[in-house]
Protein backbone atom coordinates (compact mmCIF):
# COMPACT_ATOMS: atom_id res chain seq x y z
CA UNK A 1 0.00 0.00 0.00
CA UNK A 2 1.40 3.57 -0.71
CA UNK A 3 1.09 5.92 2.07
CA UNK A 4 -2.27 7.74 1.00
CA UNK A 5 -3.59 4.42 0.60
CA UNK A 6 -2.77 3.43 4.12
CA UNK A 7 -3.88 6.85 5.44
CA UNK A 8 -7.51 6.33 3.54
CA UNK A 9 -7.67 2.66 4.91
CA UNK A 10 -7.07 3.70 8.57
CA UNK A 11 -10.07 6.68 8.04
CA UNK A 12 -12.09 4.20 7.30
CA UNK A 13 -11.90 1.84 10.06
CA UNK A 14 -11.48 4.85 12.53
CA UNK A 15 -14.37 6.15 11.27
CA UNK A 16 -16.65 2.94 11.69
CA UNK A 17 -15.11 2.44 15.32
CA UNK A 18 -16.21 5.88 15.71
CA UNK A 19 -19.41 5.11 14.82
CA UNK A 20 -20.04 1.94 16.77
CA UNK A 21 -18.33 3.07 20.16
CA UNK A 22 -17.96 6.46 20.37
CA UNK A 23 -13.98 8.83 20.57
CA UNK A 24 -13.74 7.19 24.23
CA UNK A 25 -14.70 3.46 23.44
CA UNK A 26 -12.41 3.45 20.56
CA UNK A 27 -8.52 2.29 20.64
CA UNK A 28 -5.65 3.21 18.67
CA UNK A 29 -4.83 -0.33 18.94
CA UNK A 30 -7.89 -1.47 17.70
CA UNK A 31 -7.36 0.70 14.15
CA UNK A 32 -4.19 -1.24 13.75
CA UNK A 33 -5.16 -4.22 14.66
CA UNK A 34 -8.14 -4.46 11.98
CA UNK A 35 -5.21 -2.46 9.17
CA UNK A 36 -3.31 -5.08 10.45
CA UNK A 37 0.15 -2.35 11.48
CA UNK A 38 1.37 -1.74 14.36
CA UNK A 39 0.42 1.43 16.34
CA UNK A 40 3.45 3.51 15.32
CA UNK A 41 2.16 3.49 11.65
CA UNK A 42 -1.33 5.24 13.07
CA UNK A 43 0.60 7.53 14.96
CA UNK A 44 2.98 8.71 11.93
CA UNK A 45 0.03 9.39 9.97
CA UNK A 46 -1.90 11.34 12.52
CA UNK A 47 -0.47 12.30 15.61
CA UNK A 48 -3.13 10.41 18.10
CA UNK A 49 -6.33 9.38 18.69
CA UNK A 50 -7.24 12.73 18.90
CA UNK A 51 -6.00 13.69 14.78
CA UNK A 52 -8.12 10.57 13.42
CA UNK A 53 -10.65 11.29 15.26
CA UNK A 54 -10.27 15.05 13.96
CA UNK A 55 -10.02 14.20 10.06
CA UNK A 56 -12.97 11.59 10.40
CA UNK A 57 -14.98 14.52 11.83
CA UNK A 58 -13.76 17.29 9.12
CA UNK A 59 -14.83 15.04 6.18
CA UNK A 60 -17.91 14.78 7.45
CA UNK A 61 -18.58 18.20 7.90
CA UNK A 62 -17.18 18.79 4.64
CA UNK A 63 -19.59 16.60 3.24
CA UNK A 64 -22.71 17.58 4.74
CA UNK A 65 -22.10 20.74 4.19
CA UNK A 66 -21.21 20.48 0.94
CA UNK A 67 -24.46 19.18 0.62
CA UNK A 68 -26.46 21.76 2.42
CA UNK A 69 -24.97 24.41 -0.21
CA UNK A 70 -25.99 22.64 -3.24
CA UNK A 71 -29.52 22.23 -2.17
CA UNK A 72 -29.93 25.54 -0.92
CA UNK A 73 -30.54 27.20 -4.26
CA UNK A 74 -33.74 28.49 -5.44
CA UNK A 75 -37.00 28.27 -4.97
CA UNK A 76 -39.96 29.95 -2.91
CA UNK A 77 -39.61 29.66 0.98
CA UNK A 78 -40.93 27.04 1.51
CA UNK A 79 -39.25 24.99 -0.90
CA UNK A 80 -36.00 26.15 0.63
CA UNK A 81 -36.79 24.64 3.86
CA UNK A 82 -38.33 21.57 2.20
CA UNK A 83 -34.73 20.84 0.95
CA UNK A 84 -32.93 21.73 3.58
CA UNK A 85 -35.28 18.81 5.12
CA UNK A 86 -34.36 16.67 2.67
CA UNK A 87 -30.48 17.22 2.28
CA UNK A 88 -30.09 16.42 5.73
CA UNK A 89 -32.45 13.75 5.90
CA UNK A 90 -30.65 12.04 2.74
CA UNK A 91 -27.18 12.45 4.25
CA UNK A 92 -28.69 10.60 7.90
CA UNK A 93 -29.52 8.22 5.11
CA UNK A 94 -26.24 7.62 2.92
CA UNK A 95 -23.99 8.35 5.68
CA UNK A 96 -25.24 7.34 9.08
CA UNK A 97 -22.16 6.22 10.57
CA UNK A 98 -20.92 9.94 9.78
CA UNK A 99 -24.10 10.85 11.12
CA UNK A 100 -23.58 8.77 14.40
CA UNK A 101 -20.21 11.11 14.81
CA UNK A 102 -21.48 14.27 14.33
CA UNK A 103 -23.82 14.25 16.68
CA UNK A 104 -21.67 13.43 19.62
CA UNK A 105 -19.55 15.98 21.09
CA UNK A 106 -15.91 16.87 20.52
CA UNK A 107 -14.18 15.00 23.16
CA UNK A 108 -11.69 17.79 23.41
CA UNK A 109 -14.28 20.49 24.52
CA UNK A 110 -13.17 22.33 21.53
CA UNK A 111 -15.27 24.76 19.79
CA UNK A 112 -14.19 23.59 16.12
CA UNK A 113 -16.13 21.96 13.42
CA UNK A 114 -18.80 19.74 14.77
CA UNK A 115 -22.54 18.68 14.25
CA UNK A 116 -23.09 22.17 16.12
CA UNK A 117 -21.04 24.28 13.71
CA UNK A 118 -22.52 22.63 10.71
CA UNK A 119 -25.98 23.32 12.82
CA UNK A 120 -25.07 27.02 13.26
CA UNK A 121 -24.57 27.64 9.19
CA UNK A 122 -27.69 25.44 8.06
CA UNK A 123 -29.51 27.74 10.18
CA UNK A 124 -27.65 31.16 9.26
CA UNK A 125 -28.77 30.36 5.64
CA UNK A 126 -32.19 28.92 7.35
CA UNK A 127 -32.55 32.83 9.50
CA UNK A 128 -32.52 34.59 5.90
CA UNK A 129 -35.68 33.02 4.82
CA UNK A 130 -37.06 33.59 8.12
CA UNK A 131 -36.48 37.11 8.49
CA UNK A 132 -38.19 38.01 4.72
CA UNK A 133 -41.23 36.04 6.30
CA UNK A 134 -41.26 37.53 9.76
CA UNK A 135 -40.97 41.22 7.93
CA UNK A 136 -43.89 40.45 5.07
CA UNK A 137 -45.95 39.37 8.40
CA UNK A 138 -45.33 42.07 10.54
CA UNK A 139 -43.64 39.83 13.28
CA UNK A 140 -40.36 41.04 14.82
CA UNK A 141 -36.74 40.00 12.28
CA UNK A 142 -34.92 39.82 15.54
CA UNK A 143 -36.11 36.78 16.44
CA UNK A 144 -35.51 34.97 13.41
CA UNK A 145 -32.59 33.59 14.35
CA UNK A 146 -33.89 31.56 17.28
CA UNK A 147 -36.33 30.67 15.39
CA UNK A 148 -34.32 28.99 12.47
CA UNK A 149 -32.35 27.54 15.46
CA UNK A 150 -35.53 25.91 16.48
CA UNK A 151 -36.58 24.92 12.71
CA UNK A 152 -33.14 23.43 11.92
CA UNK A 153 -33.01 21.73 15.41
CA UNK A 154 -35.89 20.01 15.18
CA UNK A 155 -34.74 18.49 11.52
CA UNK A 156 -31.40 17.06 13.23
CA UNK A 157 -33.39 15.57 16.05
CA UNK A 158 -36.05 13.95 14.24
CA UNK A 159 -33.37 12.45 11.71
CA UNK A 160 -32.05 11.01 14.87
CA UNK A 161 -35.28 9.37 15.85
CA UNK A 162 -35.71 8.27 12.04
CA UNK A 163 -32.24 6.79 12.05
CA UNK A 164 -32.86 4.81 15.70
CA UNK A 165 -36.77 3.57 13.78
CA UNK A 166 -35.02 1.97 11.14
CA UNK A 167 -35.56 4.79 8.34
CA UNK A 168 -39.49 4.33 8.88
CA UNK A 169 -41.34 6.03 7.62
CA UNK A 170 -40.27 6.73 3.77
CA UNK A 171 -37.74 9.85 3.95
CA UNK A 172 -40.43 12.00 1.76
CA UNK A 173 -42.48 11.64 4.20
CA UNK A 174 -40.84 12.42 7.04
CA UNK A 175 -39.61 15.22 5.22
CA UNK A 176 -43.87 16.44 4.39
CA UNK A 177 -44.27 16.00 7.79
CA UNK A 178 -41.36 18.36 9.42
CA UNK A 179 -42.09 21.15 7.11
CA UNK A 180 -45.88 20.41 7.79
CA UNK A 181 -45.33 21.22 11.23
CA UNK A 182 -42.46 24.09 10.43
CA UNK A 183 -44.31 25.66 7.75
CA UNK A 184 -47.56 25.61 8.88
CA UNK A 185 -46.83 26.58 12.59
CA UNK A 186 -44.82 29.74 11.09
CA UNK A 187 -47.77 30.51 9.71
CA UNK A 188 -49.93 31.21 12.72
CA UNK A 189 -46.98 32.73 14.88
CA UNK A 190 -48.33 35.54 17.55
CA UNK A 191 -46.59 38.52 17.40
CA UNK A 192 -45.57 38.25 21.02
CA UNK A 193 -45.95 34.86 21.86
CA UNK A 194 -46.32 34.50 26.19
CA UNK A 195 -46.63 31.08 28.17
CA UNK A 196 -49.80 30.73 30.28
CA UNK A 197 -48.81 28.43 32.44
CA UNK A 198 -48.92 29.23 36.03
Amino acid sequence: MTAAERREQLITIARELFADRAFDGTAIEEVALQAQVSKPVVYEHFGGKEGLYAVVVDREVTTLLTMMRASLTTGTSRQLLEQAAITLLDYIDTRPEGFRILVRDSPMGSQGASFQSIIGDVATRVEGILVDQFRKRGLEAKTAPMYAQMLVGMVGTTGQWWLSVGRKPAKDVVAAHIVNLAWNGLSGLERKPTIDAP
